[in-house]
């Protein structure tokens, strides 16, 4: 079992091992992209000799970053209790749709808006229904004789390199507006997720899988300190080797990609804003303090900022004629 981490100390920023309290830090030139390409079983051995090795320095003594870069970022809406609250909330409907049974749904998010833990994350412009989404998300790397499009799930469990935390920060009425167009969510999550503290390697749980190869892993969401509800990792409706190898069909999963959980039950304000028919308890506002904790991986915990500004406002669609001829030739070359 290993701790993957990424830290700022004494002016550089190194990559390495958490073990004990403790930080181990690789060479200077290597990164979490580095072992991610060598796999899980030559980054374990890598760490049991960097821990022996290397010059510890005290984990209080650093600034955790996000562990890794992701090539890129899927998320699922795995756990059908938040499916059923959340639509409500956004779309005003009951129930969930038969469609959200037949296969794993996900969307891409943005890989260049991660932030640490501890950072402050700002209010989007914008937005005045700020919410947090408590997830788990599984980090992709590489394995032996399997490449990564079309998978089975055996071949994707394979691929698993290890699990981190993730809070998909959402600007709820964005999302709601944006989603009434039948596309995304996408700048309604643009701004912010939350990757960490690090990324525990997925040895440490094997021995925790159900027998359908479920993880039951407690998952707590706080606001201010105040519970704002738990569930199971277990309670997904697939396993993540089947979320993985779904991504993979007709596609191509690498290592450094990052596939989310989707947010559990009661691990955010917008289900329980639909079940109780409004905004109670009240959006995220500045000042408010996050924290997401996941049984065998840890802590991540965020306070929210101020709004950064309060936007351009968007242009309106231009009205449009419905015209089906072309410009004539001779106008477009003058």
């Amino acid at each position: 079992m290993a701790k993957i981490a990424r830290w700022a100390h004494d002016g550089s920023i190194r990559t390495g091992f958490v073990a004990e309290g403790q930080c181990y830090a690789l060479p200077r030139e290597a990164g979490p992209q580095d072992l991610f390409d060598a796999g899980l079983p030559a980054t374990l051995k890598l760490a049991a000799a960097t821990v022996s090795s290397a010059r510890p320095v005290p984990l209080g003594q650093v600034r955790l970053l996000a562990p890794l870069a992701p090539r890129t970022m899927r998320d699922f809406v795995a756990f059908e209790e938040h499916v059923e609250g959340v639509t409500a909330s956004i779309d005003g409907a009951a129930g969930v749709v038969p469609e959200w049974y037949e296969a794993p749904t996900f969307y891409f998010t943005n890989p260049h808006t991660v932030r640490a833990t501890r950072e402050t994350v700002p209010i989007p412009s914008g937005c005045h229904l700020m919410d947090l989404e408590a997830e788990v998300a599984a980090v992709i790397g590489n394995a032996e004789s399997v490449t990564g499009t079309d998978l089975e799930p055996g071949e994707a469990h394979r691929m698993i390199f290890g699990y981190t935390i993730m809070n998909d920060w959402s600007a709820r009425d964005v999302q709601s507006r944006e989603m009434r167009v039948r596309l995304g969510p996408s700048k309604g999550k643009d701004f912010a997720t939350t990757l960490g503290p690090w990324i525990v390697t997925a040895d440490e749980f094997e021995a925790r899988h159900d027998a359908e190869g479920f993880l039951p892993l407690q998952m707590t969401a706080f606001i201010n300190g105040i519970p704002l509800g738990s569930d199971l990792l277990s309670n997904m409706g697939w396993p993540f080797a089947e979320l993985v190898a779904y991504a993979s069909q007709d596609s191509l999963v690498v290592p450094g990609d990052v596939l989310g959980s989707g947010t559990c039950a009661r691990g955010c304000l917008a289900e329980l804003w639909g079940r109780n028919g409004g905004p109670t308890p009240p959006p995220l506002a500045e000042g408010d303090t996050v924290r997401i904790e996941v049984e065998g991986i840890g802590t991540i915990e965020n306070t929210v900022g101020g709004r950064r500004r309060e936007g351009i406002p968007a242009s309106p669609a231009r009205a449009r004629g419905r015209s089906r001829a072309g410009v004539p030739a001779a106008n477009l070359a003058r």
